[in-house]
């Protein structure tokens, strides 16, 4: 099973995809980020972010995606960009018909390290020890589309194949 973790973002938007191999290892099958191009328009950018994901799902075939979910937000001005990336994100999934599913970062963390509450270093960490990399995946967006990914094969494994990826949230 393949998994692309998604971490949205109107200026960057992290992607991750994690591979459980026989015996159920993980595997990093590659990681990076989308980054649009501040000059343009908001309504370009987006359009760019969509041809890129597009991309990304069509070279790596994933059999489910994983969606970070806005649960909170601090500042106004940054949530409605990221809110009309999602939108985009989750419109280029629908028309590959994957399987898809939203989480929390508290729900992520729950998954990789058993807290809900660390702090992105450890989450780091976590990702880094459980995908077997020599050094901590950089920038933050790509490695939270890891433990995006990680946490979605987590719940799989625990939920059963799919049946959760099915449905929009968990």
């Amino acid at each position: 099973m393949t998994i692309l973790g998604v971490d949205p973002g109107t200026a960057t938007t992290g992607y991750g995809v994690v591979r459980n191999s026989r015996g159920n290892s993980l595997e990093c099958v590659s990681y990076g980020c989308i980054i649009t191009a501040k000059e343009k328009t908001p309504g370009e950018r987006l359009v760019a972010l969509e041809k890129e994901l597009a991309q990304v799902l069509n070279k790596y075939k994933p059999d489910a995606v994983v969606v970070e979910r806005l649960y909170f937000f601090k500042n106004l001005k940054s949530v409605m960009p990221v809110s009309e990336a999602r939108g985009v994100i989750l419109l280029a999934i629908a028309k590959k018909k994957l399987p898809m599913f939203e989480l929390t970062p508290l729900q992520v963390k729950m998954a990789i390290t058993g807290y809900g509450r660390a702090d992105k270093k450890q989450m780091q960490r976590m990702v880094q020890q459980t995908l077997k990399l020599s050094q901590i995946p950089k920038p933050d967006d790509a490695a939270d589309a890891l433990g995006l990914a990680i946490a979605g094969i987590f719940l799989t494994r625990m939920k059963g194949q799919y049946t959760v990826a099915k449905k929009v949230a968990i």
